[in-house]
C-alpha cells in the first residue's frame, strides 16, 4: 500500500513544503493539497517547490474541479511541472464544493466533469483535443503522463469513475463504504470493457495517533461536515432511501446551515450534528495497532493507497507515528 498526506496551502507556503519533505523521509510516496484559492494560497505554485524540495514525491490537488480554471489552463500547469521535474504529478478532480461555493457557484455537473477529464489529461500529455470547438494541442510536451483520478460518492459518479478515470478517491476510511464504492466502480470498469484492476483505489481520511481518543474525535469531528456537504447532494438527489448506503446518510439528519470559513479545520463550529461513532468510522484514530488494523482491513478491500489528513494540533507526531507504521502495512 502506497501513503500519501493531504495538507492545505496555509500561509506561510514553507511550512507546507518542510511537512511535505518530512512525510518523504518517513516513507509516504504522494503529497495532496487542498485547492482551494479563496480559502487557501495557490497550490500549482506551492507545487513547484514541494518537487524541487523532494525527490520522487508525486503531487497534486485533493481535489481539483473543471470550473476554477480553463482546462487548458489546468493540462498546462500539471505539463509544466511534469517538464520541470519528471512527470511526478497527478491529477485529483472532482465536481467542485469549497472552491465553487465560496464564489457562489455551484459544483460541476458529471458530463462537464467527465469532458473536463478527458481534455486535461489529452493535452496534458500533449495530444490534440477538441477544446471549445478549436482543436488544441499544447506543442511543446514531451513524453508527458498525467493520471488522473476522480473522488466521488454517488452511483453515477462511481459510475463516471469507473468508465473514465484512473484513479478513484474515497474520501472516507469506513469500510463498509469503501467496500460498496470499490465495487460500483470495479462493475462500472468492466461493463466498459476496462479492466478494473486497472483502477488505483485512493482512500483519504484525518489520521490522529495516540491514546486520548476523546480529544481525537474532537480535532476531528470537521470531516464528518466536509463529508457531509457531498452527501447532502446526495440525498437531494437520491432521498435517503435511495441507493446510497446509510451508513453514509444516516448521519446528516441533524446537519444545519456549513459556514465555509472553518472548512476542514478543527474546531469547525458547523460539525456538532457529526456523532462520535462517525468520526470512528469516517478517521483512524487511537494508538497505532487500531490505524494498523484499520489500513490493513481496507488494504483487503483493496485500497491501493491510504492518504491522511493533516489537519489537527500533533500534524508531525503523526508523521511521525505513520513513519513505523508505514513500514508494516
Amino acid at each position: 500500500m502506497d501513503f500519501g498526506v493531504v495538507l492545505q496551502t496555509d500561509p506561510p507556503a514553507g511550512e507546507v513544503v518542510r511537512l511535505m519533505k518530512v512525510a518523504e523521509d518517513k516513507g509516504f510516496t504522494y503529497g495532496w493539497t487542498f485547492d482551494s484559492v479563496v480559502l487557501w494560497q495557490e497550490p500549482f505554485v506551492i507545487y513547484s517547490q514541494i518537487l524541487a524540495n523532494t525527490t520522487g514525491l508525486t503531487v497534486g490537488p485533493m481535489v481539483t474541479n473543471p470550473s476554477t480554471r480553463d482546462w487548458s489552463v489546468t493540462a498546462s500547469l500539471f505539463a509544466t511541472l511534469n517538464d520541470m521535474f519528471g512527470n511526478r504529478t497527478v491529477c485529483g478532480i472532482g465536481r467542485g464544493d469549497s472552491a465553487r461555493r465560496v464564489i457562489g457557484q455551484q459544483p460541476a455537473n458529471l458530463a462537464y466533469l467527465r469532458d473536463a477529464m478527458h481534455v486535461i489529461r489529452e493535452l496534458a500529455e500533449g495530444r490534440e483535443v477538441e477544446h471549445h470547438g478549436t482543436p488544441v494541442r499544447i506543442p511543446w510536451v514531451q513524453d508527458g503522463r498525467l493520471p488522473v483520478w476522480m473522488a466521488a460518492y454517488g452511483p453515477k459518479a462511481l459510475k463516471l469513475v469507473g468508465e473514465h478515470a484512473d484513479g478513484f478517491i474515497l474520501q472516507t476510511a469506513d469500510p463498509a463504504i469503501t467496500r460498496w464504492t470499490i465495487g460500483s466502480v470495479r462493475q462500472a470498469a468492466e461493463e466498459a470493457g476496462r479492466d478494473p484492476a486497472s483502477i488505483t483505489i485512493c482512500v483519504a481520511a484525518p489520521a490522529y495517533v495516540g491514546d486520548d481518543v476523546a480529544h481525537q474525535r474532537d480535532q476531528l469531528r470537521w470531516f464528518g461536515g466536509m463529508v457531509g456537504n457531498h452527501v447532502a447532494d446526495l440525498v437531494g438527489r437520491y432521498g435517503d432511501s435511495g441507493p446510497v448506503p446509510h451508513e453514509l446518510t444516516d448521519y446528516i439528519k441533524g446537519r444545519q446551515a456549513y459556514d465555509y470559513s472553518h472548512h476542514g479545520r478543527a474546531g469547525n463550529p458547523s460539525t456538532d450534528f457529526v456523532p462520535d461513532q462517525i468520526v470512528d468510522r469516517f478517521c483512524l484514530v487511537g494508538p497505532a495497532s487500531a490505524h494498523i488494523d484499520r489500513l490493513q482491513e481496507l488494504k483487503e478491500l483493496g485500497v491501493d493507497q491510504f492518504s491522511l489528513y493533516l489537519m489537527h494540533d500533533q500534524r508531525e507526531e503523526t508523521l511521525n507515528a505513520y513513519g513505523q507504521i508505514v513500514a508494516k502495512i
